[in-house]
């Protein structure tokens, strides 16, 4: 039962965050919703891990965690023309 709670949360979590990514009125909104849904994806392979129980999934979690804040990071730079 609990499972089905934990993925009603991160679909409402997507949906949400896809609707910011494309309304967004400014380009930092579009980034910050990337960003979320980033970070909804990481929590979902955290979840897929622990519901499988392999640890292969918090592994390309946390390679994907890293990956995807260096993007953010060299988004903002170059949005603020720092590159």
């Amino acid at each position: 039962m609990i499972w089905y709670i934990c993925c009603a949360i991160v679909l409402a979590a997507i949906v949400l965050a896809t609707i910011r990514a494309v309304l967004g009125p400014t380009v930092g909104d579009r980034v910050v919703a990337v960003d979320a849904l980033t970070t909804i994806t990481t929590v979902l392979m955290v979840l897929l891990g622990v519901f499988y129980n392999r640890a292969i999934f918090l592994d390309v979690a946390l390679v994907y965690a890293i990956l995807a804040f260096m993007g953010v990071i060299i988004v903002a730079r170059y949005m603020e023309g720092g590159l």
